[in-house]
């Protein structure tokens, strides 16, 4: 017997056949041009899969005028295409033997019956371009999930709000995931197809190869300032000429990974871009292949003379493919290098200090932040950086401490904001604490782009070590891979004096360093991330998605969910995260009234933390894999929520019954019952659980006269107490109908493999192991 999957006739075909979609949700993988400038109008291409229908683009943020689908292409099956290759050719030879008969028969004033006609020219020319456009994708050249290109046009209005936004496809079956898309103020430029490798219209064309390219290629001309938009094949180079004059400040910034974060098939994860200025001599003047830890490199270079430069583009072992998509900003644009400190308190003032290139200020005050977190500042047409809010008290690390003796001494709780000003720097502080207590000391620096790769060291008064840290992982960290933030939480051994040392680990240090410092007894606290961040239903179905509590300082309880301003018919099922659980499934179900537009929801976590209620909004996030193996919860602007189906269709009700949670013996099994009137027969149906509990099985199912009764069996290893939600989801398994209303020939049958189609998803079922 299988003990998670069981075979039984279950009447589905009303309520669940709405839902067998699923299983193709569309995808996007990259967009290009990743942007364009204010109060202009301009052609996207974006690819992925599962794009057949476009009807609809989404760009987040206001100042989108419009955004409307153009066209769609993907390959050709192989028979399609090579139909239309000698449709061609019979209509090419017969409009030779047309002018042929025409020009003899002229020759003796004879006649000809032959026609050509303005319509077979035309049609000849759109079996070209289809051909052209749509070529099968011989040997899988190109990846399934880059191969469908839809084409959209954007117009932003000129007071467009600049910075990153996000864009979406839309379609009858559901809303993609989001993709960065960026909103310039800098004239924008397109390598075009007389310098590109390959034509990104149509990547998989014949004849659409890419250039092993190197200096030899010749360069396009841009001029400064400008935003190149443009993109790699393997073993690309690609090379932009300019003019500048002596004493400019040159910027020159390269966005790459800050498009497409992860990539889940290459290695290192990411679009790897080099950047190096050439002269007029060809001589390399410049180069950098990232800006301190960040991937994208930065070059900043002071022109020594009047004359032509060259920037150059590449990855950097020579990589490409559709997605190595780029963005390159030249000027004499500002740029933040660093900021001291890197944050302040919530609702105060702080007056920060700037460091970079082509800055119109050196001093910013940033005002107005009431709400605790990582916030982003910049000055005009700079880029932004993070600058952290807390509402602890604050002060400012005080040399000379870099001894014991000369430690500075910090009341707790307190956030001290310092910098390890110069190679092999340390930082001492004082504290004082009471046996038994709790104690924590948190670095931001990394995550607020210090490049600063702390360590901790705690002793006590005699120079004992109490307890040590170098990396802290922090998963709310999406765009992190080196997470080299240090955190200590312990519990003092005595009463007395103890002592903080901070200092850098690859003993490098300058103005730059910086550091924010929380010291003091635990903050217990929490983020949430929902996964994915665009969820496609049906009317009346029900959904599931994950929900992942980052928990901080030591908070261990119970958080409850709710959707607040959702409009009617909106339900949560198992809207609990049990107490000392990090991830939980819950479900989604809409009620049975279709939307045009997706609808952006929020989910809300709420939690009881040292007797006061702590509520939090879940940001949603899309869980990216890096090179092969690691994952990532890399957050999104907007969770978006898109329902469609037909109003007038009968929708059909599933409720589970009986008590919740579900009380399921450790070594028994439990009845459960499911409320599902009217259904009609179709062909056998399983039942599977979706990530369940180790030990935790369907055993049977039966029908009943409102339903069906499932009963679930818990191996006796399971441990009691332990709590969740059980998702069931409902499908089949056979081939596709051979045409309609068809069933294909036997011996097709036996040679494809069954396709397995989701039909359903029961609601959400709150479970808890009991004795037994």
């Amino acid at each position: 017997m299988n003990l998670n999957r069981w075979n039984t006739v279950w009447g589905l075909a009303l309520a669940l056949a709405p839902t067998a979609w699923a299983q193709f949700n569309p995808k996007i993988a990259y967009v290009y041009p990743a942007g364009g400038r204010q109060g202009t109008t301009f052609e996207v291409n974006v690819a992925g899969q599962f794009l057949q229908g476009v009807t609809n683009v989404f760009i987040s943020g206001s100042g989108v005028v419009e955004a409307s689908f153009v066209e769609y292409n993907r390959p050709l099956p192989n028979r399609d295409f090579f139909l239309l290759q000698d449709k061609l050719k019979e209509m090419t030879e017969r409009k030779r033997t047309f002018f042929q008969n025409r020009w003899n028969a002229s020759a003796s004033k004879s006649s000809t019956n032959a026609v050509w006609t303005a319509a077979d020219d035309k049609e000849m020319e759109d079996i070209r371009t289809k051909i052209r456009k749509n070529p099968p994708n011989f040997n899988n050249r190109i990846s399934a999930a880059l191969a469908e290109v839809a084409t959209v046009r954007v117009t932003l209005a000129p007071d467009a709000e600049p910075g990153e936004r996000e864009i979406r496809l839309g379609m009858p079956r559901g809303v993609t995931n989001p993709l960065v898309f960026c909103v310039g103020q800098w004239p924008e430029v397109n390598e075009t197809e007389e310098f590109r490798s390959f034509d990104p219209r149509f990547p998989f064309a014949q004849g659409n190869r890419p250039r092993l390219g190197t200096s030899k290629e010749p360069d396009q001309a841009i001029t400064l300032p400008a935003v190149v938009n443009g993109r790699l094949m393997p073993g690309d180079v690609d090379r932009f000429r300019f003019t500048a004059t002596k004493g400019q400040s040159l910027v020159v910034a390269a966005s790459a990974r800050q498009l497409i974060p992860y990539i889940s098939d290459a290695v290192p994860g990411w679009f790897q871009a080099t950047l190096a200025l050439y002269d007029a001599k060809g001589r390399e003047v410049a180069y950098d292949d990232d800006f301190r830890f960040n991937p994208d490199p930065v070059l900043h270079y002071e022109i020594p003379a009047d004359g032509d430069y060259v920037i150059e583009i590449k990855d950097s072992i020579f990589r490409g493919r559709e997605d190595f998509v780029y963005r390159i900003t030249l000027g004499e644009m500002p740029f933040i290098t660093s900021i001291f400190p890197l944050g302040g308190p919530a609702g105060g003032k702080t007056k920060v200090e700037l460091k970079g290139w082509n800055l119109p200020v050196a001093n910013l005050t940033v005002e107005g932040r009431q709400t605790p977190g990582i916030h982003s500042i910049s000055v005009r047409n700079s880029n932004t950086v993070p600058f952290a809010v807390s509402e602890l008290p604050e002060c400012f690390e005080k040399e000379p401490n870099n001894e014991k003796s000369h430690a500075q001494r910090v009341t707790l709780p307190m956030i001290v904001n310092g910098r390890i000003d110069k190679p092999d720097d340390v930082d001492v502080f004082r504290i004082e604490g009471r046996e038994g207590d709790e104690f924590v000391a948190e670095v931001m620096a990394r995550r607020l782009n210090s490049p600063l790769d702390s360590v901790l060291k705690l002793t006590d008064a005699s120079g004992m070590e109490i307890a040590f840290n170098d990396d802290h992982t922090d998963k709310a960290a999406g765009l992190t891979t080196h997470h080299a933030d240090s955190y200590i939480r312990t519990t003092l051994p005595k009463s007395g004096v103890y002592y903080l040392y901070l200092s850098d680990t690859q003993h490098h240090g300058g103005p730059e360093y910086a550091y924010r410092l929380r010291l003091g007894p635990p903050q217990p606290d929490f983020e949430l991330r929902i996964v994915p961040s665009s969820i496609n239903t049906r009317v009346a179905a029900t959904t599931p998605f994950t929900v992942y509590a980052l928990r901080k300082d030591g908070f261990d309880g119970d958080i409850v969910f709710s959707l607040p301003d959702a409009p009617g018919g909106f339900r949560l099922g198992g809207a609990r995260l049990p107490a000392g659980q990090d991830k939980i499934h819950l479900t989604l179900t809409v009620p049975p009234t279709p939307r045009e537009q997706p609808l952006a929801l929020n989910l809300e976590g709420r939690a009881v933390i040292n007797g006061r209620e702590v509520a939090h909004r879940a940001v949603p996030a899309e869980d990216m894999m890096q090179a092969f193996e690691y994952r990532h919860l890399v957050p999104a602007q907007e969770l978006k929520v898109f329902v469609a189906g037909n109003v007038t269709a009968r929708q059909p009700y599933i409720r589970v019954l009986g008590d919740s949670p579900l009380k399921m013996p450790a070594g028994g099994t439990v009845k459960l019952r499911v409320f599902a009137p009217g259904f009609a027969y179709v062909p056998k149906a399983q039942l599977e659980l979706v990530d369940p509990p180790e030990g935790v099985t369907i055993k049977s199912v039966s029908q009943t006269r409102e339903g069906r009764e499932i009963v679930l069996a818990a191996d006796a290893k399971v441990k009691p107490d332990l709590k969740g939600n059980l998702i069931i989801s409902v499908f089949s398994e056979g081939n596709l109908p051979f045409g309609k209303g068809k069933a294909q020939p036997p011996q097709q049958q036996q040679q494809q493999r069954p396709r397995r189609f989701a039909f359903a998803t029961l609601p959400a079922i709150p479970f808890e192991i009991v004795q037994k």
